[in-house]
C-alpha cells in the first residue's frame, strides 16, 4: 500500500467518520425494525436480520470507497462444509454471507452481552462460546457446530481467534479443523486483505479493493485436525503473501 499524504490520510478519517457513524445508526434502526422477526422460525428471521449485512455492503462501496474482487468462487464445495477464513478486519465477519449461505459464527460470547447488536446477532442462532473456558469451548464447537451442518449450514471459523494487523499472522488454533474432521466435512481456506482497507484499530477507511480468494476444498478423510490446519494455514499465508507482492 502506498504512503499516505497528510491530506489522504484526513480524508481516510472523515470517511472513516461517516463510515462509521452510517454503521451504527443503521445497526440501531435494522435491530429495532428486526424485533418482530425475533419469535418466528431461524430459516425465516436469519433472512430479515442478515439482511442488514447488505446495507453494510452498500456503506462499504459508497461511503467507504472500497470494491470486491473475488477469486475462487469455483472452488465453493457443493455441500456445506466449514470455512476457514484469515482474521484482519471486522469486514469478513459480515460480507462472506453471499458465498456461504446460511451460516454460523463461531464467536465470544460477549458480543451477545452488546446492546442492540447482541439482541439480533443471538436470534442467528451463532455458536457463542466462552474462550477462556478451555475444553468445554471446544466441545461446544464441537456438538453445536456438528448439529448446524447436519442441518445445511456453513460454519465460520477464525482460526487466528482474534484480529491481526496486516503483514502478521496469528497462532493458527485447531478447533474448526476438529470438528471438519469430526463432521466429515470439507474445509474451505479463504484468504483477503480487507485489513489493509478497514484496520482492527482507529476509525480510517482506506479506499480501493479488497481482494478475496476461496482456496480449494481441504478434504479430512484420513487426516488430522493437526495435518488439516497445517494445510489450511499455509495455504491461507501463502496467497496473503502474494496479495502483498501484488499491491502497487
Amino acid at each position: 500500500m502506498t504512503e499516505s499524504t497528510p491530506t489522504s490520510a484526513k480524508g481516510g478519517l472523515l470517511r472513516g467518520l461517516f463510515f462509521h457513524a452510517a454503521l451504527v445508526i443503521t445497526v440501531v434502526f435494522w435491530a429495532v425494525v428486526s424485533l418482530p422477526s425475533f419469535p418466528l422460525p431461524l430459516r425465516w428471521r436469519y433472512y430479515w436480520i442478515t439482511r442488514w449485512c447488505q446495507i453494510n455492503a452498500w456503506l462499504v462501496r459508497y461511503i467507504g470507497g472500497i470494491h470486491i474482487k473475488i477469486n475462487g468462487l469455483e472452488n465453493i464445495p457443493k455441500t456445506p462444509g466449514v470455512v476457514l477464513a484469515k482474521h484482519q478486519s471486522a469486514w469478513e465477519t459480515l460480507n462472506l454471507l453471499p458465498w456461504f449461505y446460511p451460516q454460523s459464527w463461531v464467536l465470544k460470547r460477549e458480543l451477545l452481552r452488546i446492546p442492540v447488536f447482541g439482541w439480533g446477532l443471538a436470534r442467528l442462532d451463532p455458536i457463542a462460546i466462552d474462550r477462556g473456558a478451555g475444553r468445554e469451548a471446544l466441545r461446544q464447537v464441537i456438538e453445536q457446530g456438528s448439529q448446524k451442518l447436519a442441518a445445511g449450514r456453513w460454519i465460520v471459523v477464525f482460526p487466528e481467534g482474534t484480529r491481526v494487523e496486516p503483514g502478521k499472522r496469528g497462532r493458527y488454533q485447531q478447533g474448526g479443523a476438529l470438528l471438519a474432521c469430526r463432521a466429515g466435512v470439507d474445509v474451505t481456506p479463504v484468504a483477503h486483505n480487507a485489513g489493509e482497507h478497514w484496520p482492527r484499530r482507529g476509525l480510517r477507511i482506506h479506499p480501493g479493493t479488497i481482494e478475496v480468494v476461496i482456496g480449494p476444498a481441504i478434504k479430512t478423510q484420513g487426516r488430522t485436525p493437526a495435518e488439516v490446519i497445517q494445510l489450511t494455514e499455509d495455504w491461507i499465508e501463502s496467497e496473503m503473501a502474494r496479495l502483498a507482492e501484488s499491491r502497487p
